[in-house]
């Protein structure tokens, strides 16, 4: 059975820092691109940081040079460090693993975040 359990997730004044964790558990964890999306409320869900196995990592132009994305495919898992956070960083953040084939994705439940003073 395929698991993603995302934690690390809570209420943070603006400028403050978060680090999210998702531990994954069933699958060949190495050949999963690693995702990290997030939606607020009344928005569509985005794409937040991504990584390959190999460790490559890409970021959305929003929060690009205040997020960093690592994995460990010695623990099977996969972080995402968020500093200088902003309201407008405020929602549910969601990992997903992706199979190298593109045939298979998995989701995490979420975990919230909430920027605000």
């Amino acid at each position: 059975q395929v698991q993603l359990v995302e934690s690390g997730g809570g209420l943070v004044q603006p400028g403050g820092s978060l680090r999210l964790s998702c531990a994954a558990s069933g699958i060949v964890f190495r050949v999963y691109t690693m995702e990290w999306f997030r939606q607020a409320p009344g928005k569509q869900r985005e794409l937040v940081a991504q990584i390959g196995g190999g460790g490559r990592p890409s970021y959305a132009d929003s929060v690009k040079d205040r997020f960093t994305i690592s994995r460990d495919n010695a623990t099977n898992t996969v972080s995402l460090q968020m500093n200088s956070l902003k309201p407008e960083d405020t929602a549910v953040y969601y990992c997903k693993a992706v199979h190298q084939s593109g045939n298979y994705n998995y989701w995490g439940q979420g975990t919230q975040v909430t920027v605000s003073s």
